[in-house]
């Protein structure tokens, strides 16, 4: 065994590089055993899908607050967290300055995310050592190089030029900063020559293959790479992108549920596997948690439908909700008006920093479902879905001069939420506002805000930001600890 130590922001942590979690001792021998052992092989990649629930102190892809869903929606124009009348969700003003884009290098939200991806890009590496030595199969030594390039790409996307390691053999105070083309390129090399080995089996819910990585989540992470190439490399890859989005739909057998079934098969429960690519188990009791529902209801409306406390909270600016037209099923999931528990909620909101305490549509797209508490319901995540991979090729389609693939791509998402097709040629701004009523609080909003260049713009009660502001500040603790990492500019 190696003693190696993580960089996390400020803190040493010393992690040590044992042949499973339990500390057991093998020689090289038993362990290149285990290792190929059903029980060797998920005791290194099973933890990295555990990490990609959500909960507390930054964990996870969405679930729980102040994590990477909130550094990558609280950003936006689909979610704000206004501070109420009386000081609910003041939070020292954490919410408010990430809608204003004020957000400073010592955010503890953002380190805590931080510390969270590298935590896991340690585990990554590790497993992807510990299958290599142990001959592991190749499928399996795939699936680990996926989601450490997953990770990276989490990383790169929020950061941009990044602490850069694939061998824990470092000290917190050697790690290189790498260029964001750098671990561009890497991301892609690691994903090209691993996801044709995955499973191509859909996620079907109680199954095995339900939440890990199959061939078609690994093509969608690559057309994602792909798509935002410009914005991380200054060179576009609308061909890759086409091309990447192709083996989702022409190989991979998914389709869009149907709209009666919009919101019960893709957000209330377990994920449907024809549209839902890679989803995230959730159960309140036995794999917490999922509080985007829960965050958004008042407290009486809470206590009317569950029997417990939801939390007033988020919510979107009226200009966001009048994006969707009458007749789009997705708008049911702004409720306005009277509710259960003698709510009323208004569609305006009069102040970021004294907003009434029942103003702003309140979004039900994830409405708790059981087994459920005041601290998680079990509603489980989609990572990805086909209408997202619909609406990738549309615009690479588009931005390559193909209108007609575009329209048609773009109609079906249209039309599956009850809506006319489009009449005329469509444009990038229509493929940007339905991207923004699609996919709505799933993460995607900075993402494609920064890609269309409409970030750093002015809208609602935010004014126009500086460009500092594209990626996030490399925490402040980070810097104490390694002089080879260089603060993101502007910060």
């Amino acid at each position: 065994m190696k003693k190696v130590s993580i960089l996390l922001s400020g803190l040493l942590t010393l992690a040590v590089g044992c042949t499973n979690v339990e500390e057991k001792v093998y020689d090289k021998m038993l362990a290149s055993e285990y290792y190929r052992t059903p029980e060797g092989i998920e005791s290194v990649v099973g933890n990295l899908y555990n990490e990609m629930r959500g909960d507390w102190g930054g964990k996870g892809i969405a679930g729980a607050d102040r994590g990477w869903f909130d550094m990558n929606e609280t950003c936006t124009d689909e979610m704000m967290l206004p501070t109420r009348q009386g000081g609910a969700w003041d939070d020292a003003g954490i919410w408010r300055d990430m809608y204003e884009h004020k957000w400073l290098p010592t955010q503890p939200f953002m380190e805590n995310t931080w510390n969270w991806l590298y935590k896991v890009v340690y585990r990554a590496n590790q497993a992807v050592e510990l299958l290599r030595n142990a001959n592991a199969s190749p499928e399996k030594i795939a699936e680990a190089r996926v989601l450490r390039a997953y990770y990276y790409y989490m990383l790169m996307d929020g950061w941009g030029n990044i602490p850069f390691y694939t061998e824990n053999t470092l000290g917190p105070t050697q790690i290189p900063q790498a260029a964001r083309a750098e671990v561009y390129n890497f991301i892609v090399k690691e994903l090209t020559e691993s996801v044709d080995l995955l499973p191509t089996k859909k996620p079907v819910a109680g199954e095995t293959q339900y939440g890990r990585f199959n061939k078609w989540a690994g093509y969608t992470v690559l057309a994602k790479v792909y798509l935002n190439a410009e914005v991380y490399t200054g060179s576009a890859k609308w061909a890759e992108t086409v091309a990447a989005c192709d083996k989702i739909i022409n190989e991979g057998g998914f389709s869009l549920v149907s709209g009666t079934d919009y919101f019960t098969k893709l957000f209330r429960g377990d994920c449907d596997p024809n549209e839902v690519i890679l989803p995230i188990f959730v159960d309140a009791n036995t794999a917490p948690r999922n509080i985007i529902g829960i965050r958004s209801l008042k407290k009486e409306h809470g206590q009317a439908l569950f029997g417990f406390d939801t939390w007033n909270g988020a919510t979107a600016h009226q200009d966001f909700v009048n994006k969707y037209e009458n007749g789009d099923i997705r708008k049911a999931q702004w409720v306005t008006g009277t509710q259960p528990g003698g709510v009323n909620y208004a569609l305006n909101i009069s102040s970021l920093t004294s907003a009434g305490v029942e103003e702003g549509a309140r979004n039900i797209k994830f409405l708790p479902v059981p087994p459920y508490n005041g601290g998680s319901s079990s509603n489980d995540f989609p990572v990805y879905r086909y209408a997202d991979v619909l609406l990738m090729k549309a615009e690479a389609a588009l931005k390559s001069g193909n209108a007609a693939t575009a329209k048609t791509l773009y109609d079906q998402v249209r039309q599956r939420a009850g809506l006319a097709a489009s009449v005329g040629n469509i444009t990038l701004d229509n493929i940007y506002d339905e991207r923004g009523r699609e996919l709505c609080w799933e993460g995607h909003r900075r993402q494609d805000m920064i890609r269309f260049g409409k970030f750093l713009a002015a809208h609602d009660f935010k004014a126009p930001s500086d460009s500092k502001y594209l990626i996030f500040p490399i925490p402040a603790n980070v810097l104490s600890v390694n002089r080879n990492i260089k603060q993101n500019p502007g910060y």
